[in-house]
């Protein structure tokens, strides 16, 4: 280390007395490190100066991926300009640190800036790791880091057909899903024997991999990169393997691990560490008083580098602390700062994919004596795993596929759950006839809720009772919980509700984070003011810090839900892929068909009541036949057709309206099918013709639009073979006509719904299921089932007859015409779309090669037809190990 004669384009030191504090690295952990300074006076006391190799400032990393969804650059800035000028911060983008220069204490620039410090803090954070393989640098290699490198890579994909991620951890798999989403066939490369290996144990490996494979995604374990082969002008052509297998491929991406970026550290005579990173003490010091290192750059005083955000802030939090009382009034040096860094809680909830992870505390089972807690559902891709104690404390997990209890389970670690822990591992319904159930009102006050700031549930009361927080808004303004990675939002809105009710005071019942109004006030406001757009909605009637957003993806479909029921009314587009109204929809919408386990999709054609002639069974089995499709007669007497590509779905509808079918709509929030008996026409003891009123009924609400999806029956008499009552609106026929029965549902929570008028003619019949079903819309929460509608709107059934029936709100004739323009202006939306060449231009597997179609999209098969081919979708028997012993 020598010292350097100063530069020609030094800064001037600070005012005499102000000291200068040079933050090395602009990332999330150094800008959270400048506002915990702000909090605490530091930066009207000092000069701060920031040196940033990016070009641009701080951004959410965590979010990186989301730039593939829609997201701007712009939208995933940390960076409020204004707050680095309120308080005097000079940012130098682009301009990495080249050198520290300890005996003068200067830190040089890549310009040449000079800047001489009084503290110097780096946050140089990590850099991606690359496997030296022949051909690495090879055009179409690239890592995956920072909004440059997905801007190159998003370019480079335009001309790809097939990419690779060397890694399947955390970042490997998000980058798998932008190539995916990007149009590429996809194969994820993985040396460790599973992915996610410092995650999750190997049977969540194994939930993850089958979920991973069924989206399409192919998957290699236990073997490495061998070499990249590069064509003739330098262009990645393929990848060899480390088990001699080769996979040709036209872009490789890296993203096998990181590594602490020291080397400035290095070069100045800072201690690092053996495997890297700067060795810090508790107060995130160097060896050196006057150097400080935050985040991935930094090896803590336990030996480890973190690489996730929450410990990062943690640090930031530490070093801002010990220079605010270093820097304080009245001192001039000293580090007695109270708060320390000694460690950190590597918990982690994510969503990879599409598919929830989460493993927390001793997730691998590695204390002594420990026992495991196992629940397995290889069908629906589910593993929870719990690590136990011996003195029944529970000491870490593992969830995947259903990560909901991961907010409740983390906080409770160390201690001797309320629950047995089968109960808490199992799927929700079960657990709730076994009396589980496990809330926030279970945690103690120093359970931590956000594991990112550190934030516990008594800070979080003291927010509601202390701070008049009322809104989930307030409660991450004042304590940040719930700013960070997100997934402790559903328990900071389950506290704070608790706590409002506990005070008498109302509780924020918006939609979301976007909207304070519910769902059935949002109906209002777009029925009344006649609003058609998505976007004119959240700016005029969304929480002033949502308007001029994009809304989330709860608010979203509930929008474009609420704007297609009420379209003919307002004056929208029913059709739901038009315009703005795309982007609003979920995953089935938007291609107007039910998506599988491989990536192909279901179309069921409408079958009113379940009467079909011969003629038209015989244009399905053909369609069946040409298109090599699984055929499955389903419970709402259709016939479902399993197996088509996104580019097939044109094509089969084609065939099929043109033997008068039409969209079943099984992929909509919308009524799916009116079951029916064979009636009186057929049956020695039907009483009515319950196949007419089955086909008249789903002909007047097909395509509606509501909360949830809607089914119905209609049985020929009193022994109900239809199951009306296990229906949303369910019909039986009597001697004197109809009585119909609303609030029912099958499923995992079966209710028989209840008797709301008897003895009805046919109009009588129809204008009351009109009314009931307008008010339904009306009136509902986002994917509430008529069943629970019925048991939380307020006067329950006797309410619902009243409005319905005895028109006590004077709605009814409102009601009534809604549902007669919705009758009116109805439209089959394959039919429309197969008359409109620009609607068509969607459905295609890959957006740069449209005539392509998916490769990964692949059958096998079985029993005369065919199935997915997913090999590992059966995965051994997973063991589950209880407290009382082992279970095969």
């Amino acid at each position: 280390m020598t010292s350097m004669p100063p530069h020609p384009d030094a800064t001037p030191d600070a005012a005499p007395g102000t000291p200068t504090l040079v933050l090395v690295g602009h990332g999330m952990v150094g800008q959270r490190f400048l506002e915990e300074l702000a909090e605490r006076g530091v930066t009207g006391r000092a000069r701060v100066v920031v040196l940033c190799e990016e070009p641009r400032a701080a951004y959410d990393r965590v979010q990186l991926t989301s730039y593939f969804a829609g997201r701007t650059p712009d939208d995933l800035s940390l960076t409020d300009p204004d707050f680095l000028a309120r308080h005097g911060i000079e940012l130098h983008l682009g301009d990495p640190a080249t050198a520290v220069d300890r005996t003068a204490r200067t830190v040089t620039a890549r310009s040449g800036l000079t800047v001489r410090y009084d503290a110097l803090v780096l946050a140089t954070g990590s850099y991606p790791f690359v496997p030296p393989v022949p051909g690495k640098d090879s055009a179409g290699c690239f890592v995956y880091r920072t909004i440059e490198d997905l801007l190159a890579i998003e370019e480079y994909a335009k001309n790809a057909r097939t990419g690779v991620v060397v890694g399947g951890g955390l970042l490997g798999l998000e980058a798998a899903g932008a190539l995916k989403g990007l149009g590429l066939r996809t194969h994820i490369v993985e040396f460790s024997p599973r992915l996610m290996a410092l995650q999750i144990d190997e049977g969540g490996g194994r939930a993850l991999r089958r979920t991973v494979e069924g989206m399409g995604l192919e998957v290699h374990t236990g073997v490495g990169g061998k070499e990249i082969v590069a064509d003739g002008t330098g262009a990645v052509t393929a990848m060899g393997l480390s088990d001699d297998s080769r996979i040709d491929t036209d872009l490789v991406v890296f993203s096998a691990g990181v590594r602490p970026r020291d080397q400035l550290a290095r070069d100045c005579g800072l201690p690092v560490g053996e495997r890297g990173g700067v060795a810090v003490d508790a107060h995130c010091r160097t060896d050196d008083q006057d150097v400080y290192a935050i985040g991935e750059c930094a090896l803590a005083l336990d030996g480890r580098v973190y690489g996730l955000v929450a410990p990062g802030y943690d640090m930031a939090r530490v070093a801002a602390e010990a220079l605010a009382e270093r820097f304080g009034p009245g001192t001039d040096t000293g580090t007695g700062a109270s708060t320390v860094f000694t460690g950190a809680d590597q918990s982690t909830k994510l969503k990879l994919l599409g598919v929830d992870v989460a493993s927390f505390g001793d997730a691998h089972g590695t204390t002594d004596g420990c026992l495991d807690v196992v629940y397995a559902d290889s069908r629906s891709g589910v593993y929870k795993k719990l690590v136990i104690g011996a003195a029944g404390e529970l000491l870490g997990g593992v969830l995947v596929g259903d990560a909901e209890a991961y907010g409740m389970l983390r906080p409770l670690t160390g201690t001797v759950p309320p629950l047995a822990p089968e109960q808490l591992v199992l799927p929700a319904g079960v657990a709730a006839e076994g009396g589980g159930g496990l809330g926030p009102s279970a945690l103690p006050d120093d359970a931590v809720l956000c594991n990112c700031h550190n934030v516990t549930k008594g800070t979080v009361r003291a927010a509601v009772t202390e701070h008049s927080c009322g809104t989930l808004p307030e409660i991450k303004k004042c304590t940040r919980a719930g700013t960070g990675c997100g997934s402790c939002v559903k328990s900071l809105t389950a506290v704070m509700n608790d706590e409002l009710a506990a005070s008498g005071v109302a509780v924020d019942t918006g939609l979301c984070g976007c909207f304070g109004h519910t769902r059935a006030e949002l109906y209002e406001i777009v029925r009344t003011l006649r609003l058609t757009s998505f976007a004119a909605l959240l700016d005029s009637h969304g929480r002033p810090e949502a308007r001029n957003g994009e809304g989330c993806e709860i608010c979203k479909p509930t929008v474009g839900s609420i704007i297609a029921s009420l379209a003919p009314s307002v004056g929208a587009d029913g059709y739901v892929l038009d315009g703005e109204q795309a982007a609003l929809q979920d995953t089935n919408d938007h291609f107007l068909a039910n998506l599988q386990r491989n990536g192909s999709y279901s179309i069921v054609p409408r079958v009113p009541g379940g009467e079909i002639t011969p003629e038209k069974l015989i244009v399905i089995g053909e369609v069946a036949r040409d298109f090599g499709l699984y055929t499955k007669i389903t419970g709402g007497q259709r016939i479902d057709l399993f197996g088509a590509r996104v580019d097939q779905l044109p094509q089969v509808w084609a065939r099929l309206v043109a033997a008068g079918f039409e969209s079943g709509h099984a992929y909509g929030k919308a009524l799916r099918t009116v079951k029916s008996c064979v009636g009186q026409t057929w049956c020695r003891y039907g009483v009515q013709d319950s196949v007419r009123m089955a086909i008249e009924l789903e002909l007047r609400y097909r395509g509606l639009r509501s909360p949830h999806k809607l089914k119905s029956a209609v049985s020929g008499c009193a022994r109900e073979c239809a199951e009306a009552r296990g229906k949303d609106f369910g019909v039986i026929a009597t001697s004197q006509g109809w009585n119909l029965y609303v609030g029912g549902n099958g499923g995992a929570d079966p209710r028989h719904a209840d008797l709301l008028a008897q003895d009805l003619d046919d109009t009588g019949l129809i204008r009351l299921i009109d009314r009931f079903l307008m008010f339904y819309i009306r009136t509902a929460d986002r994917l509430e089932r008529t069943s629970a509608w019925l048991e939380r709107i307020e006067g329950g059934l006797d309410h619902v007859r009243d409005v319905v029936v005895h028109d006590s709100l004077g709605l009814c004739d409102e009601l009534e015409a809604l549902m007669a323009a919705h009758v009116t202006h109805y439209r089959d939306e394959w039919a429309e779309t197969l008359a409109d060449p620009e609607r068509l231009a969607r459905f295609v597997s890959f957006v740069n090669a449209p005539d392509a179609p998916d490769p990964s999209v692949r059958f096998v098969p079985e029993r005369d037809q065919v199935k997915p081919d997913l090999t590992l979708l059966a995965g051994p028997t997973l063991p589950v190990r209880t407290l009382e012993g082992t279970s095969a």
